[in-house]
C-alpha cells in the first residue's frame, strides 16, 4: 500500500503535466480543470502515507551495476515535507485559476508546476543518494523555467538564469559528497551512511559535510548565495509561494537535518551551520526593513525564517527546525498569495504607491495581518510557538552570542511586518489604482492557509511522534503538544516579545524616531546595495556564463564530430563506472 502510494505521489503530477498540455493553450477552462484535478488528487495521496510511516523501505526499483536500487522511504521527515509540497502545491494552482487567467503558455506553466511537485515529492521520499541529486537538480531546473516564465521580460530571464547557476552551483556540493559517500561505503543508500558515518575517514567525513552545507546554503538562498531568492521573484506569484517560500528552498534545510547525525561530530560543523543561519537572518531583515517591493521584502523576510531553520539545526534543535518550517510554509504561502492578490488588482508592486487599500480589499487585508502576526511571531499563532522553540533550544545549546542576534532579528522581523502592513493597508491613499477585494478562487486558498495558520501548532505532539517512531539516529523525544507548548512559556520568551514588541513600536513611531534613521542611513545604505554580496553572486554568474560561450565553440555544427563526442563520452563514462565497480 505504501509502495503504491508513494509511486502514485510522484507519478501522479508528472501524468498531469503531460495531461494538461494535451488540450492546448485554446482550452484554458480543461487546462485549470485538470491542473487543480491532479494538484488536490496527489495532496489527498500524500496525506494517506501518514497511515503507515516507517523507516523500512517501501519500494525499491532495482538498477544494478554501481547505481544499485532506487528505493523510497516513506519516513516522519519525508511524509511531512512531501505533504507540504503537494498539499500547499494544490492550493497555488487553485489559485492560479483566477491569477493565470487570460495568460498565454497556460499548458506549460501548469505542466512545469506539477512536474516540480512530483520531483520535490520524489527528492524527500528517496533513500538513495543518487535519486537525491537527480530530483535536486529537476527541481532546480523547475525553479528556473517557471522565474523565467514571462520569457520576454529580460528581468525574469536573469532571475532565471541568475537562480539556475547559482543552485547548480551547490549541487557540486551534494554532488561530491555523495560520490564520496559512494567510494567509502560502496552504497548510496541514506540509512546505510548514517549507520556507517562514524566509520570513515574524519577528512572525508568533513568534506561531506561541509560540500552539504554548501549545497543547502546555495539552495536554500543562505549566506553568502542570499541574493537569488529576491532576484526570483520575478515569477508569477503562486510560484514564489509554492516553490520560493514553502518548498524548494526548503530542500537545503531537509538535506541538513537528514544528515544530522553523520555530521554532527565533525570539528566546526555545527558552528558553521550556526553562523550561515545567523548571518542569513541578520543580513535578510536588515535589507527587508529597507525594500520598497512588496514581493521582495517577503523574499527577504524568507531568506531571513530559513536563517532561523538552519541555525536551530547548528545548535541541534531538529524538532524546532522542523516545526518552524511547517509554520513557515504555511503562513509564508498565505503571505505570498495574499501579496499576488494584491498585485494582480492593483497592477503594482511598489508599496509607495499603496497604501488604504484595506478598505476596498477587506478579505485580503484580514488574511494578509494573520499571516503577518504569524510572521512577527505573536501568539498564539503558529509562528510564535516554532520561533520560540528555536529561540529556546538555541539558548540552551547554542552559543550566547549567536542567541542574542537572533533575539534581535525577531525585533527586526516585527519591525519590517508591521511596515509591510502598514504602507499596504493603511494610510492613506498614495495613488489611484485599481482595487477590487480577492476572487472566488483565490479566496478558496486563502481561507485554508490563514486556517492552517491559526491551528497548525495542534500537531506539535503527533509530528514529534512521528518522528520519534521513525528517525530512531536523530534522537527526537516524542512528546505531547501540550507539554511542548508549556516549554515556551519561559523567562526568555518574555525576552523575545519583549524585543517584538520593540519591533512594532519602532515603526509604529518611526516617524518621531527620525533622528535614529539618519543615523543608521549608511547601514541603511549598504542594505539596499546587498551589503556587496550582489557583486559576489554576479561574479559567479557572469564566471559561468562566459566559460559556457567559450565551450560553445566546440559545437562546430558538423554531425560526424557530434556523434563522436557523445560516443566517446559515453564510453569514457562505461568505462570510470565499470572500474569504479
Amino acid at each position: 500500500m505504501t509502495a503504491m502510494l508513494i509511486a502514485l505521489s510522484i507519478a501522479l503530477p508528472w501524468l498531469g503535466a503531460f495531461f494538461v498540455w494535451l488540450p492546448g493553450d485554446n482550452r484554458p477552462k480543461v487546462q485549470h480543470t485538470l491542473a487543480v484535478v491532479f494538484s488536490v488528487a496527489t495532496g489527498v495521496i500524500a496525506s494517506l502515507l501518514l497511515l503507515n510511516p516507517s523507516s523500512e523501505i517501501a519500494l525499491s526499483i532495482p538498477i544494478g551495476g554501481p547505481f544499485g536500487d532506487f528505493t523510497f522511504v516513506a519516513d516522519g521527515l519525508g511524509i511531512f515535507l512531501a505533504i507540504i509540497a503537494t498539499v500547499i502545491g494544490s492550493l497555488a494552482v487553485i489559485f492560479s485559476v483566477d491569477y493565470m487567467k487570460g495568460e498565454k503558455q497556460l499548458g506549460r506553466y501548469y505542466a512545469l508546476v506539477l512536474f516540480f511537485i512530483g520531483s520535490m515529492v520524489g527528492l524527500v521520499l528517496s533513500s538513495n543518494l543518487l535519486l537525491v541529486f537527480i530530483f535536486w537538480e529537476i527541481t532546480a531546473l523547475c525553479s528556473y523555467a517557471l522565474i523565467s516564465f514571462n520569457n520576454d521580460d529580460p528581468k525574469a530571464v536573469a532571475g532565471g538564469m541568475k537562480a539556475l547557476i547559482i543552485t547548480q552551483l551547490g549541487g557540486i556540493g551534494l554532488l561530491v559528497g555523495a560520490l564520496l559517500i559512494y567510494n567509502y561505503t560502496g552504497s548510496y543508500d541514506l540509512n546505510n551512511f548514517l549507520s556507517v558515518a562514524n566509520t570513515l575517514p574524519a577528512n572525508i567525513l568533513g568534506i561531506a559535510a561541509f560540500g552539504f552545507l554548501f549545497a543547502a546554503a546555495a539552495k536554500s538562498s543562505q549566506f553568502p548565495f542570499h541574493t537569488w531568492l529576491p532576484d526570483a521573484m520575478e515569477a508569477p506569484t503562486p510560484i514564489s509561494a509554492l516553490i520560493h517560500a514553502a518548498t524548494m528552498v526548503n530542500a537545503g534545510v531537509y538535506l541538513l537535518i537528514r544528515f544530522f547525525p553523520a555530521f554532527e561530530h565533525v570539528p566546526g560543523w555545527r558552528t558553521a551551520v550556526v553562523i550561515v543561519g545567523m548571518v542569513s537572518a541578520l543580513l535578510a531583515g536588515i535589507m527587508a526593513v529597507v525594500a520598497m517591493d512588496l514581493k521582495r521584502v517577503l523574499a527577504y523576510s524568507t531568506v531571513s525564517q530559513l536563517g532561523y531553520m538552519i541555525y536551530s539545526i547548528g545548535a541541534g534543535g531538529i524538532f524546532a527546525s522542523q516545526f518552524h518550517l511547517l509554520s513557515h510554509a504555511i503562513f509564508k504561502a498565505l503571505l505570498f498569495l495574499s501579496a499576488g492578490a494584491v498585485i494582480h488588482i492593483v497592477g503594482t508592486r511598489d508599496m509607495q504607491k499603496m497604501g488604504g487599500l484595506g478598505k476596498k480589499m477587506p478579505f485580503v487585508r484580514t488574511v494578509f495581518i494573520i499571516g503577518s502576526l504569524a510572521l512577527a511571531g505573536i501568539p498564539i499563532l503558529n509562528g510564535f510557538w516554532s520561533k520560540e522553540l528555536i529561540l529556546e533550544g538555541g539558548l540552551l545549546h547554542g552559543p550566547i552570542w549567536a542567541y542574542v542576534i537572533m533575539v534581535f532579528v525577531a525585533g527586526l522581523t516585527a519591525l519590517y511586518t508591521y511596515r509591510c502592513v502598514d504602507m499596504v493597508f493603511f494610510g492613506e491613499t498614495r495613488s489611484e489604482l485599481h482595487t477590487h477585494d480577492a476572487t472566488s478562487f483565490m479566496k478558496v486558498s486563502l481561507s485554508l492557509l490563514a486556517a492552517g495558520t491559526l491551528l497548525s501548532w495542534l500537531l506539535a505532539g503527533p509530528f514529534t511522534s512521528m518522528l520519534h517512531s521513525t528517525l530512531p539516529a536523530h534522537e527526537i523525544h516524542a512528546e505531547s503538544t501540550m507539554k511542548i507548548l508549556a516549554e515556551v512559556f519561559s523567562f526568555p520568551t518574555l525576552i523575545a516579545l519583549l524585543v517584538v514588541a520593540l519591533g512594532l513600536i519602532a515603526w509604529w513611531q518611526h516617524e518621531a524616531l527620525q533622528g535614529v534613521a539618519k543615523a543608521l542611513s549608511g547601514v541603511a545604505s549598504m542594505a539596499k546595495n546587498r551589503f556587496g554580496f550582489e557583486s559576489i553572486n554576479k561574479g559567479l554568474v557572469n564566471i559561468t556564463m562566459r566559460s559556457a560561450e567559450t565551450l560553445r565553440n566546440t559545437q562546430t555544427g558538423i554531425i560526424n564530430w557530434n556523434i563522436f563526442y557523445i560516443v566517446a563520452g559515453l564510453v569514457i563514462l562505461l568505462a570510470v563506472l565499470a572500474l569504479g565497480a
